[in-house]
């Protein structure tokens, strides 16, 4: 059964880092695109990062172009979300999502979706 594990949320202080994880099983990432997004108290939810199966990323949300970057280690199984320099703003619940092959910047392409991770940043 596929399955999606974020995990690596937290509370961190203004200009700090995370590093998200995205454990997938039930399924390799051959052939397989996986997606953040993220969702603020209030709001809509938001593509952040997708990497597609061939392993090209793609940056959605242009508040953290230069900031965020997506990775995967196909040997874990597992995509990675780091974050770098964060500010109040990207607080959010922070969710991992699953299609073929190719990237979407829309939810609703995703079928698959991790419980997400709550990210706090505040002083």
């Amino acid at each position: 059964q596929l399955q999606l594990v974020e995990s690596g949320g937290g509370l961190v202080q203004p200009g700090g880092s995370l590093r998200l994880s995205c454990a997938v099983s039930g399924s390799t990432l051959y052939s397989t695109a996986i997606g953040w997004f993220r969702q603020a108290p209030g709001k809509d939810r938001e593509g952040v990062l997708c990497i597609s199966s061939s392993g090209d990323s793609i940056v959605y949300a242009d508040s953290v172009k230069g900031r965020f970057t997506i990775f995967r280690d196909n040997t874990r199984n597992t995509v990675y979300l780091q974050m770098n320099s964060l500010k109040p703003e990207d607080t959010a619940v922070y969710y991992c999502a699953r299609r073929n092959d190719y990237c979407s910047r829309y939810d609703k392409d995703f079928r698959s979706w991790g419980q997400g991770t709550q990210v706090t940043v505040s002083s």
